[in-house]
C-alpha cells in the first residue's frame, strides 16, 4: 500500500515533502534504475518516498532508533534491499515495498554501522557495533563470518589515564563502507575507533572476506601542521572520486564543536591526506557533512556545516562560497542516478525532507529563504498562539507567590532591553543577574599547595595573567547597576581559576547582592578530591553562609546519583551548606537525563541543598558525541526542558543564547505567574515510593562516568551483572534500557537517549540520602524528608535501598538483585500513584503543584525532546472532587468523565491548567 501525497512545496531548485516524522538520516535506493527516497526517522521508523512525495511504505521495526541505514541489491534482482543498524542490537533487512526480510542479531550490544559489499555474484551485508566485531551477512541474513577487532587494531586503550579499559587494543566500528579503485573492484573500509570525543580513529581497509586489513592508516595531521589543526572524531563518511583518477576518495567530517569543524580527505592512490579547516561558525556542535557536485562543469566540494552550506573547489587555498541557511539539517545524501541532493529533517524537530536541485541557477537563493514546512512551521504557529494568549493573562489572586527564578546567563540583545526592563520594573521574578565570562583569571602563588595535581592545574581555555586585585576588580566593575553576577571561579580542570581569597572578597565587596560561583565537571574519585573539597569547597561553601552567594557546581552524568554519596561529599550532602550548594548538570554526552532529574529533585527534597539548577546549552543533545547534531537554531525544546525543570522548582537557570526572540516567552511564563515555580512542599507529583543511594557500587560508578570511551562492552559480564542502573557508558548510545532498570520501570523511559522529558506516568521517582536503617545518617542537618514535602506524604513515603547495582534491606542484612527485586518496587510504585491526586499518561511530561487551598496548577508539555509531537495527556483524578477545571491561557475548560480527561497538547508546545477542588486539599 501506499500513503498519498504528504505535503509538498515546490520552490525554485528546492523540493521540501513533509514525511510527519523527525528524520536523522536520507538515503536513496533503486528499483529498475529509477531511485527513491529512504528515510530514517528518530523513532527507528524507515519511509520510502518518492520524488514526487508520495509516501511509498512504512516500517516502524522495533521502535529503536537506526543508527545508519543502507540501501544496496544484495540477490542479484536490480532492485535494492534496505538495511539498518539498530540500536537493540539487531540488522534488519527490508524490501522496497518496506516489508521485513530477515533480521540478524548477536548480542545486545547496538549495532552502529553497515553497507553493502560484493564481489563477483556474490554480495554481502557487512555490519559491526559496540561489541567490537565486524559481521559479514548473507543475502538471507544469515552469518558467514565473525570479524573480532582485538585481531587487527591499533587503537590505544590509554590505560594509563583509565585503568577500567581493555587490555588489548581494539576498536569499535564508527564507519563500514566501501570503496571502489582504479580498477573498478571494491575494498571494504572500517573507520576504527574506541572514543567517540578524542580519536578520529583509524582506516582499515579490507579485501572483500579476508580477516586481517592489507592497509592501515591513522587519521591524524603531521607533526609540523598539530599546533594548527586539530581532527576530532568523524561523523560523516563519503566516497567521491574527486580527481578523476578512476579511484574513490574518502571524504571525512568532523563531529566536534563548531570551532574545530574539519574536512579531511584520503587520496587512496597517493596514500595522503589533505584538510580544510571550515571558518567559524555560531556556537554550536555538529557534522561537517559532505558530497560532491558539477557547477558548470567544475567538481566542487560541498559541505553543509551548522546552517550554512560552504562550495569550494578541491584544494587547500580555494575560496568558499557561504550560504546562510535558517536552519541546520541532519543530514546531507547525493542521489548517485538524479544526482539530486537531498537534505534531512530540520535539526530542530523538523519533519521534511528537502531535495535540492542543483542544475537549477536559484537553488542558493531558495536555501537562504528556506522555511520548512510540517513540524517548524508548526511549532512556530503554536508558539505564537501561546504567547498571543499570555498576553491577557492575569495571575489569580488566589495564587500562592512562586519561588524566585535566576537568570544566570541569559543573553538580551537589545531589541528585548524593553521587555527586561519592564519585567525587572513589574515582577520580582525573574531576576537577570550579570553573566561575565572572563578569559582572564588569577595568577596566584600555589607554591604551598600540598596537593601537586591542583598545585601545577591550569585550564588551557584561560590566561593566567591576573593579580589579586586586579582580579577582584574584573568582578567587582560586573555588580554595579546589577542585582548579582553569576562567573566561573573554577573548573574541574583548575578548581583554583582564583584563590579562595579572591573569592571571598568578591562576596564580601558584593554587599548582599546575589553571588553565583560556577563550578562545571567537579568529577574525582582519586584522594586528590579530599583534598580539594576540605582546601576549597567546604570553606567557601562555610564562608558564603548567610550572604546571598550560592556555590552552583555543574556536574555530569551520575555525578547526583552516584559520585555525591562518595565520602567526600557527605557534608554537601548533610544539609549543612543547604543555603548555598546548588545541584545542576551538563548533560552533555549523557544519556541519563532522567536519572539526574530524579537524583537533583531528590537532593532537594531530602534537604540535603535548598534549591537546585538546570542548563540548556546546544550540546545538549550530543547523547553520541560521533553523529553529534547540536546546532538547533530553534530553541523549542531547550524552552519545553526549561518549562519543565522550572515548574518542578529549579531555581538557578543556565541558559545559553540560540534564539532570545524565542526564549523570551519564558521570561514573561515566570514573571506574569503562568509558569508556577514551587516550593517542595507545594509539588503533588513526587511519587509516594523513593530510592535511596548507600555508598555507591564502583562499578557502577565507573560504568556512569565512562560515556566517551566506546569498547566496554562485556558479553559475559552483561549477562551475568544485572543493575539498577545500567547501560551508561559510551558502548550503549540509544540502546534499550533493560525490564529491571530503574529508567524502565519508574521514569517509563525505553532507550538510552535524550529523556530529558521522562514520562514518570506514576510520579517522579526521588533518588535521595538514606532515611531510616543503617544506612541513614543520624547526624544530618536535613531533616527528614517527609518533613520536607507536602502533608500528603506523611506515613505515606516506602524508601528501597540500592548502590546502583543490588537493592538492601534497610538493616543491611538482606541483598537482592536488580533483575528480580524491582518487580516489588514497580508494583508499589504503581499502587501507590493512586496516592497522588492526579497522575497523567501519554507522550507528555508532567508536573502538579497546590498554588492555594483550593487550586492545584497542572503543567503538561508534549515530551519528544527533538521530536515533538501533537500529543494527548490522559488526566485521572484520585479521591479529589474538582469543581472546575481550565486552561489557564486560552480558557478551554474540561469535563471530568469517569475521574479522567483528555487534553490534547499542541505539537512543541506546553499547557498550564488550573484545577479548582470542592474542598481545601
Amino acid at each position: 500500500m501506499t500513503y498519498g501525497i504528504q505535503s509538498k512545496v515546490n520552490l525554485k531548485g528546492i523540493t521540501s515533502i513533509d514525511t510527519g516524522y523527525t528524520i536523522l538520516s536520507v538515503r536513496t535506493a533503486q528499483n529498475n534504475g529509477e531511485s527513491y527516497i529512504v528515510a530514517n526517522s528518530f523513532e527507528g521508523v524507515v519511509l520510502g518516498v518518492s520524488y514526487s512525495g508520495e509516501v511509498l511504505f512504512k516500517n516502524q521495526l522495533s521502535g529503536y532508533m537506526n543508527h545508519d541505514i543502507w540501501c544496496g541489491d544484495i540477490n542479484g534482482d536490480g532492485i535494492d534491499e534496505i538495511v539498518t543498524a539498530n540500536a537493540d542490537g539487531y540488522v534488519y533487512c527490508l524490501d522496497n515495498k518496506g516489508d521485513l526480510l530477515w533480521k540478524f542479531n548477536k548480542n545486545s550490544a547496538p549495532m552502529y554501522t553497515l553497507c553493502t559489499i560484493s564481489k563477483g555474484d556474490k554480495s554481502y551485508v557487512v555490519a559491526g557495533g559496540f561489541d567490537k566485531s565486524i559481521y559479514y551477512i548473507s543475502p538471507n541474513g544469515e552469518l558467514i563470518k565473525e570479524i573480532k577487532s582485538s585481531t587487527f587494531s591499533i587503537e590505544n586503550p590509554r590505560r594509563k589515564s583509565n585503568k577500567n579499559l581493555p587490555e588489548k587494543y581494539v576498536s569499535t566500528s564508527n564507519f563500514i563502507r566501501t570503496v571502489t579503485k582504479a580498477d573498478g573492484s571494491q575494498s571494504l573500509v572500517v573507520l576504527g575507533t574506541n572514543n567517540h570525543m578524542q580519536s578520529p580513529g583509524t582506516l582499515y581497509f579490507f579485501n572483500i572476506m579476508e580477516d586481517e586489513p592489507y592497509k592501515k592508516v591513522k587519521i591524524q595531521v603531521p607533526k609540523e601542521l598539530r599546533k594548527k589543526i586539530l581532527i576530532r572524531p568523524l561523523g560523516h563518511f563519503t566516497t567521491s572520486n574527486i580527481n578523476s583518477d578512476g579511484s574513490d576518495e574518502i571524504i571525512l567530517g568532523a563531529s566536534a564543536h563548531a570551532n574545530d569543524l574539519l574536512v579531511t580527505t584520503y587520496d587512496l592512490t597517493n596514500d595522503k591526506f589533505s584538510y580544510r579547516r571550515m571558518q567559524k561558525v555560531k556556537f554550536g556542535y555538529d557534522i561537517v557533512h559532505n558530497t560532491s557536485i558539477k557547477e558548470k562543469g567544475e567538481v566542487l566540494y560541498l559541505s553543509r556545516l551548522g546552517s550554512q552550506i560552504r562550495l569550494y573547489r578541491p584544494g587547500k587555498d580555494t575560496k568558499e562560497e557561504k550560504l546562510n541557511g535558517n536552519y541546520a539539517y541532519n543530514d546531507l545524501w547525493k542521489d548517485p542516478i538524479t544526482n539530486k541532493v537531498i537534505l534531512a529533517s530540520v535539526q530542530s524537530g523538523g519533519s521534511g525532507v528537502h531535495i535540492i536541485d542543483t542544475e537549477n541557477k536559484n537553488w542558493k537563493k531558495t536555501f537562504e529563504k528556506l522555511e520548512p514546512i510540517g513540524k517548524i512551521e508548526t511549532i512556530l504557529k503554536n508558539t505564537k498562539s501561546i504567547r498571543k494568549d499570555l498576553e491577557d493573562f492575569k495571575k489569580p489572586k488566589y495564587q500562592n507567590g512562586s519561588q524566585t527564578v535566576y537568570f544566570m546567563t541569559e543573553s538580551v540583545p537589545v531589541n528585548l532591553q524593553s521587555l527586561k526592563s519592564k519585567i525587572t520594573s513589574n515582577y520580582r521574578s525573574p531576576v537577570f543577574l550579570n553573566s561575565m565570562f572572563m578569559r582572564n583569571v588569577e595568577h596566584w602563588d600555589r607554591s604551598s599547595m600540598t596537593n601537586e595535581k591542583y598545585r601545577k592545574r591550569r585550564d588551557r581555555r584561560k590566561r593566567y595573567t591576573l593579580n589579586h586585585e586586579e582580579a577582584l576588580d574584573q568582578i567587582i566593575e560586573g555588580l554595579e547597576g546589577e542585582p548579582g553576577i553569576a562567573y566561573w571561579a573554577g573548573h574541574g580542570n583548575d578548581p583554583y581559576m582564583f584563590s579562595l581569597k579572591t573569592t571571598k572578597k568578591v562576596i564580601d565587596k558584593a554587599k548582599g547582592k546575589k553571588v553565583v560561583l560556577i563550578y562545571p565537571e567537579m568529577e574525582d574519585h582519586s584522594e586528590n578530591l579530599d583534598f580539594l573539597v576540605n582546601d576549597l569547597i567546604y570553606p567557601l561553601a562555610s564562608y558564603a553562609q548567610g550572604k546571598n552567594a550560592n556555590i552552583f557546581l555543574r556536574n555530569k552524568n551520575i555525578f547526583w546519583l552516584g559520585s555525591n554519596y562518595l565520602k567526600p561529599w557527605s557534608r554537601l550532602m548533610s544539609g549543612e551548606f543547604a543555603d548555598v550548594f546548588v545541584p545542576s548538570m551538563e548533560e552533555t554526552t549523557d544519556k541519563s537525563m532522567e536519572l539526574s532529574l530524579a537524583g537533583r529533585t531528590g537532593m532537594w527534597a531530602s534537604g540535603a541543598v535548598n534549591c537546585w539548577g538546570t542548563r540548556a546549552v546546544p550540546d545538549n543533545t550530543s547523547f553520541d558525541r560521533s553523529r553529534q547534531l547540536g546546532y538547533q537554531r530553534l530553541p523549542n525544546h531547550f524552552l519545553r526542558m526549561l518549562i519543565f525543570h522550572t515548574a518542578y522548582g529549579a531555581q538557578f537557570i543556565n541558559n545559553f543564547s540560540v534564539d532570545q526572540d524565542y526564549m523570551s516567552i519564558y521570561w514573561e511564563l515566570i514573571a506574569k505567574g503562568a509558569l508556577y515555580v514551587p516550593k517542595r512542599s507545594e509539588v503533588l507529583s513526587f511519587s509516594p515510593v523513593h530510592l535511596s543511594i548507600k555508598e555507591p557500587d564502583h562499578h557502577f560508578i565507573e560504568d556512569g562516568v565512562n560515556v566517551k570511551w566506546t569498547t566496554f562492552y562485556d558479553e559475559e559480564f552483561e549477562k551475568n551483572n544485572p543493575f539498577v542502573f545500567s547501560r551508561l557508558n559510551g558502548s550503549w548510545p540509544g540502546a534499550v534500557v533493560t525490564q529491571w532498570d530503574f529508567s524502565k520501570y519508574a521514569a517509563g523511559v525505553k532507550d538510552r537517549r535524550l529523556n530529558f522529558l521522562a514520562p514518570y506516568e506514576n510520579g517522579l521517582v526521588l533518588i535521595t540520602p538514606p532515611q531510616e536503617g543503617v544506612f541513614a545518617d543520624k547526624n544530618n542537618k536535613r531533616g527528614s524528608l517527609q518533613h520536607n514535602l507536602h502533608p500528603i506524604y506523611k506515613g505515606n513515603m516506602t524508601e528501597y535501598i540500592t548502590d546502583g547495582r543490588n537493592y538492601y534491606s534497610t538493616d543491611g542484612k538482606q541483598t537482592y538483585k536488580a533483575d528480580e527485586y524491582y518487580k516489588i518496587i514497580e508494583k508499589e510504585i504503581k499502587e501507590k500513584a493512586n496516592l497522588l491526586p492526579i497522575t497523567v499518561t501519554g507522550d507528555v511530561a508532567w508536573v502538579v503543584s497546590q498554588i492555594s487551598p483550593k487550586h492545584l496548577r497542572l503543567t503538561l508539555i508534549d515530551n519528544g525532546y527533538i521530536n515533538p509531537e501533537k500529543s494527548t495527556a490522559k488526566v485521572r483524578f484520585n479521591g479529589i472532587i474538582t469543581k472546575n477545571i481550565a486552561d489557564i491561557l486560552n480558557k478551554e475548560v474540561f469535563k471530568v468523565k469517569e475521574n479522567t480527561v483528555d487534553i490534547k497538547i499542541p505539537l512543541g508546545g506546553f499547557r498550564f491548567i488550573d484545577i479548582e477542588l470542592k474542598e481545601n486539599l
